[in-house]
């Protein structure tokens, strides 16, 4: 029996009790027999406490729970100062209050320790980051305890978007252990992924059975935790800004290789991890005059060019290399460029330059 049903039947038999109280006492004034009174407010009870127990009990204690799991550790830590405080003051101003003269004597002790409790709380939870750096400078905090406290519930998470989980390269960087701390993947994108895998179209439900096989190989051999998470961000439908509000309540980075998701989330202060440019910034750098071997592929643009690519997809653009076509020659580093895209080298056959 669920923990649910337990308390419907419990809230059920307690507002059966209710009902049947209320009903025998209102017997005398609608001139009817108390049994029969009794009895129909007893069914009546039961049926309302078999439907208003949740929303007393299991609702509000699920909705508690789903707070403070999305709430960032800092803010909840700040919180429960917020209403140490709110109390303390509520308690000292609790006696001068109730010396006034009735009825704001008895009232306004109340009214006093809802109003300031709610108002230290909020503002113990809004300025959560200022808080902690105040109590660190008073208390001399050298260490930046305050500092490692506060972002101590989100300490090397990372969340991943859809198309990091596609893309399949995050599967070789996390067996390489270069990433600390977990990989969070929310329930939400998980759901997209299986919508993406269950899609008519042939292409895009390939991808997403890639990104399914993709997470199932991270949980088994990735060296860093991989984490289902089922934080939700309900004010949205679009995964895209669930993921970017997601990261601003936890205070963690995106990965993701989505440019336009890359923008969204640095425009609205959010960290981003792009596995792109972390392929870039690894790639080898061959300086003007160095060899290496390159397979032309293609034609160039201007004419007699070759093109040939490194294993990293970096573009070579091998001057007179139009003759070797289809073959593997040893040429030599003129110059490179850097574009958006990446770098893009320019060299020559090496013997050409030798004669």
């Amino acid at each position: 029996m669920s923990l649910e049903l337990s308390l419907r039947l419990v809230g059920m038999m307690v507002f059966a009790l209710l009902g049947a109280l209320v009903g025998i006492n209102l017997s005398d004034a609608l001139f009817l027999p108390s049994e029969a009174t009794g009895l129909t407010f007893s069914l009546m009870g039961a049926f309302a406490g078999l439907l208003i127990t949740p929303w007393l009990t299991t609702y509000p204690a699920r909705a508690s729970r789903r707070v403070i799991t999305q709430m960032p550790a800092e803010n909840l830590i700040t919180t429960m100062f917020g209403l140490m405080f709110g109390m303390i003051i509520s308690a000292l101003l609790a006696l001068p209050l109730s010396l006034l003269p009735d009825p704001f004597g008895q009232v306004l002790p109340t009214i006093a320790a809802i109003t300031v409790t709610y108002v230290s709380v909020t503002i113990f939870s809004l300025r959560a980051q200022d808080v902690f750096t105040l109590f660190g400078g008073v208390l001399g905090d050298k260490s930046g305890a305050f500092a490692r406290l506060s972002n101590a519930g989100a300490a090397g998470e990372i969340l991943m978007d859809t198309s990091v989980i596609i893309d399949g390269r995050i599967l070789d960087i996390s067996k390489t252990g270069f990433i600390q701390g977990a990989l969070l993947v929310p329930r939400f994108v998980l759901n997209e992924l299986q919508h993406v895998a269950d899609s008519a179209e042939m292409l895009r439900r390939n991808r997403g059975k890639r990104g399914l096989e993709i997470l199932s190989e991270l949980q088994q051999h990735s060296r860093t935790p991989i984490r289902i998470i089922d934080d939700d961000i309900e004010e949205t439908n679009e995964v895209d800004e669930k993921l970017v509000l997601l990261a601003q309540q936890r205070g963690i980075p995106v990965m993701t290789n989505d440019y336009n998701l890359n923008r969204v989330a640095e425009l609205q202060g959010v960290d981003v991890l792009n596995i792109n440019e972390l392929a870039n910034a690894v790639r080898a750098i061959f300086l003007p005059g160095e060899t290496m071997d390159i397979h032309i592929v293609m034609e160039g643009r201007e004419t007699n060019q070759g093109v040939g690519y490194l294993e990293d997809g970096t573009m070579v653009v091998v001057e007179d290399g139009k003759r070797y076509m289809d073959r593997t020659i040893p040429v030599l580093v003129t110059r490179y460029i850097v574009t958006n895209a990446g770098r893009m080298y320019f060299a020559q056959p090496e013997g050409s330059l030798r004669k």
